[in-house]
């Protein structure tokens, strides 16, 4: 199981990026634990200066606007 962290605010980026992995994953069949963290202290100690950001086991793979569905996809393997 990945444990995927969508770092940011709230702002619509954020709620937009959280639901393309959600829906990804399902659509993959591929189990992850996936979690909105919206604390600016933990964001920061992640080092990640632009939302969203988003953290794959314990590793920042994307900082700053969308990904897109390709890069997702590859982060789930």
């Amino acid at each position: 199981m990945k444990h995927i962290k969508v770092l940011g605010s709230g702002c619509a980026s954020c709620k937009t990026v959280y639901r393309m992995i959600e829906e990804t994953a399902q659509a993959k069949g591929v189990e992850v634990k996936l979690e909105k963290v919206e604390d600016i202290a933990e964001i920061m100690r992640h080092g990640v200066m632009s939302t969203p950001g988003v953290v794959v086991d314990g590793q920042v793979v994307h900082a700053g606007g969308i990904p897109d569905r390709a890069k997702i996809e590859a982060w789930l393997g």
